[in-house]
């Protein structure tokens, strides 16, 4: 018999580390299964349909066909006693799975990756998504909504909480920032989680707020927009009357999509005129955004302000307008990706806990690609790659792993 060559050696060793990783990544996951019967191992099923949606996979058929085209190099690495699990076996093990303890294993998963990154002076934007084609009108059940959490700098999601059929982010955004490191992070979450609750669990975890301010806190918003209103009244004040409040500037002016966009913050650490400030714990500052936008083709300008209340004392105007600027990337790096890329708007996932697992195995998915080392291609075209080179999918699996 040969004696199997260097090249052969290396990628049996990336196969046996693959597969010692996914073991030691799913071991805490619990099978919600009877045991009488069982054919398909939980940590098998799991592997394989990540695998297969990182390779284009977007649902339990295609994980299917995807597990019986590999099946010949799967059996090497997976514990498949029957073979590869068919669609079926796929959708009623994801929607017995306690969402939950997926949840807990994605997070167990990214230390185990490494992804545990230190995420001082960080920026992690929380913001909610609807996977529109969840809701199932004969049983009434509504579209899951998501809140995630988008650590910006690195394009990765931290983690993600399904909100309650009858709450929204408000309750949500609160349980998933605690499981959260944010220790010397800056947060920012748009009005719905401008929040007295939510801005005492960012300062109990260490981390920083800045929090866009709407007509849903009406007291706090005409603080603010009263203190801004003061600093730039111009009348001679008497000696007894508390100063003009100081104001900090940066500006800063795009160009493209057809428009030129200048940006003015304005950031105000004087809280003298703040009559709600003792409610908001932390408060350090107040924001005032104008931005003037010109559109090249018509020459019509339009004029729009918004306000911020924010906690981080030391912070400078441009790392505010950074922050503000950056918070939008969970939009077109995230949701839409997710849409785009993993068909997430298309997915009719709705049997029980189905569509909150796969929104996980997508987050899964979407760390790991984000994290490739080599990726020079866009995430769909780095999906198809990985389907047709393995040695390419071990190392989207296992680069952070050793």
């Amino acid at each position: 018999m040969a004696r199997p060559t260097e090249a052969q050696r290396i990628e049996q060793a990336n196969e046996e580390a693959a597969l010692v990783f996914f073991r030691e990544a799913l071991s805490s996951l619990p099978d919600p299964r009877r045991r009488q019967g069982i054919r398909y191992p939980l940590a098998s099923v799991a592997v394989i349909a990540l695998m297969a949606m990182v390779c284009g996979a977007d649902n339990a058929e295609e994980m299917q066909d995807w597990g019986e085209a590999n099946a010949e190099w799967l059996d090497g690495i997976l514990e498949l006693p029957h073979g590869t699990p068919t669609q079926d076996v796929f959708l009623s093990v994801f929607a017995a799975l306690d969402p939950a303890a997926f949840r807990s294993v994605f997070l167990s998963w990214m230390e185990l990756l490494r992804f545990r990154l230190r995420v001082l002076d960080k920026h992690i934007a929380v913001d909610g998504k609807t996977s529109r084609r969840s809701f199932d009108t004969a049983t009434g059940r509504l579209a899951i909504h998501t809140v995630s959490a988008w650590l910006s700098d690195e394009g990765l999601v931290l983690g993600q909480l399904k909100t309650a059929d009858k709450s929204n982010e408000i309750t949500a955004i609160p349980e998933l920032l605690r499981v959260i490191d944010l220790r010397g992070a800056t947060v920012t979450i748009d009005a719905m989680g401008c929040q007295t609750q939510i801005a005492r669990t960012i300062i109990q975890g260490a981390g920083h707020y800045l929090l866009a301010v709407k007509d849903n806190q009406p007291a706090l918003h005409r603080d603010v927009v009263a203190t801004f209103a003061e600093a730039t009244d111009e009348r001679v004040r008497s000696i007894d009357e508390h100063p003009r409040p100081a104001i900090e500037r940066f500006e800063e002016t795009d160009k493209g999509h057809g428009r030129i966009e200048k940006r003015t913050v304005e950031l105000c650490r004087d809280l003298g005129w703040m009559m709600t400030a003792e409610r908001w714990a932390g408060l350090g500052y107040l924001v005032k955004v104008t931005r003037e936008r010109t559109v090249l083709s018509t020459d019509k300008s339009s004029t729009e302000t918004a306000y911020y209340i924010g906690s981080d004392a030391c912070v400078t105007a441009s790392r505010v307008a950074h922050h503000i600027r950056r918070h939008w990337a969970i939009e077109s790096e995230l949701h839409w990706v997710l849409d785009m890329a993993f068909r997430e708007d298309e997915a009719r996932h709705r049997a029980r806990h189905l569509a909150q697992n796969f929104t996980t195995l997508r987050h899964f998915c979407l760390n790991l690609l984000k994290r490739c080392p080599d990726r020079r291609v866009g995430i769909a075209a780095t999906r198809k790659r990985a389907g047709w080179d393995h040695d390419y999918l071990l190392r989207i699996l296992t680069s952070e792993a050793g």
